[in-house]
């Protein structure tokens, strides 16, 4: 008998933190993909969607909202993030009726059979602020939100988070990661972003490639940081911030949390992180091969989707949903070769490298 009650004790305890993890927007620790459309070359999106599903994700992110993808993702068990385009911020901040229009078009007609969890808001907006334009953009950028979380609110849909994206070129440091902070001209734009995100309970979206400040290290005759370091090979190098004390394993969690380290810095010290973009170049410049992309990518899949969840020194046990860059190598795409090639699929829809994205499931 005091078995019994033990283990129902146990049960009732396990749906507590259950619902309190639900209350606060927390969502499975399963592995996404963006699906990018820049190439000439590409599988049709009903072929995509087919790859996808034949592959076992569960998480798709577009970077439109684009209809015919919508609707072929109708009645499938993939959720769905889409996005509103950097030049739409602006007319949706001003007009409430132009936010309503747009929720109607890109959500309404298409939800709940298709499972639209997140809307994200722009593009990387802090990232260019250099002119009036940008600028105002980016000051639109949380009224856009509101304006959005709004009209979705008023329809009774409750289970669809409002976030944008951000690369990490916010960051005026990085390291060591408990020096973490935001670029002095971007923190008057952050404040109100932070401030919404916290109160929303939705998720501080981030664009974070360990490859890039692996790459910079090398190339800027910095002081370099090990490959196996950037690859999320575990046991080869740690690192221990002087100041925290904590100790890192892999340059993501070190990024990471020098994010978490800048928002706590404005007085936020909770509010939860999401990773919009992450992954590892096949081919191109240097460290940018297939036995790298493969190592980083399988490293990145079983840490993220590792039950119970591993999170970040900073935050350990606390779910991160990740998006890898990206299903596709996308020709079109302007910049070194190397952006060209982060696809985990050729256009034959066969796989680059070895994966072992089902481990997310």
């Amino acid at each position: 008998m005091e078995n019994q009650k033990f283990t129902k004790m146990a049960l009732l305890f396990l749906y507590f933190f259950y619902v309190i993890a639900i209350s606060r927007g927390v969502v499975p620790n399963r592995i996404g993909i963006n699906y990018g459309q820049l190439g000439d070359n590409l599988p049709s999106p009903a072929r995509s969607i087919e790859l996808l599903q034949n592959m076992n994700i569960n998480r798709v992110k577009l970077y439109d909202a684009d209809h015919e993808i919508l609707n072929l993702l109708s009645g499938t068990d993939i959720d769905v993030a889409i996005t509103v385009a950097n030049d739409e911020i602006s007319g949706i901040a001003m007009n409430q009726r132009l936010a309503d229009q747009w929720v109607y078009e890109h959500i309404l007609v298409h939800y709940p059979s298709t499972r639209i969890r997140f809307v994200l808001v722009g593009h990387e907006v802090f990232s260019s602020i250099s002119t009036r334009e940008d600028l105002q953009i980016a000051r639109d950028l949380v009224p856009a939100i509101k304006r959005i979380k709004n009209t979705i609110k008023q329809r009774g849909i409750h289970n669809i988070k409002i976030g944008t994206p951000l690369a990490m070129d916010m960051m005026q440091t990085t390291f060591p990661p408990s020096n973490g902070s935001f670029k002095p001209e971007i923190r008057e734009l952050m404040v109100p972003l932070l401030k919404y995100i916290n109160g929303s309970k939705s998720f501080f979206f981030v664009d974070v490639y360990p490859y890039i400040s692996w790459f910079d290290s090398q190339v800027r005759n910095q002081t370099a940081i090990n490959l196996d370091f950037a690859l999320l090979r575990s046991g080869n190098e740690t690192y221990a911030d002087p100041q925290s004390g904590l100790v890192y394993t892999n340059l993501l969690d070190q990024m990471l949390d020098s994010v978490l380290y800048a928002m706590s810095k404005l007085g936020y010290n909770d509010v939860m992180l999401a990773i919009a973009e992450t992954g590892w170049p096949h081919n191109g410049e240097l460290g940018a091969n297939r036995e790298n992309a493969a190592e980083y990518n399988n490293n990145l899949i079983r840490k993220m989707s590792s039950v119970p969840s591993v999170g970040t020194p900073a935050r350990p046990g606390v779910v991160i949903p990740t998006f890898i860059f990206s299903l596709y190598d996308e020709n079109q795409k302007y910049g070194p070769t190397t952006e060209r090639h982060w696809g985990l699929l050729n256009p034959d829809g066969s796989l680059n490298y070895e994966l072992n994205i089902t481990s997310s499931v």
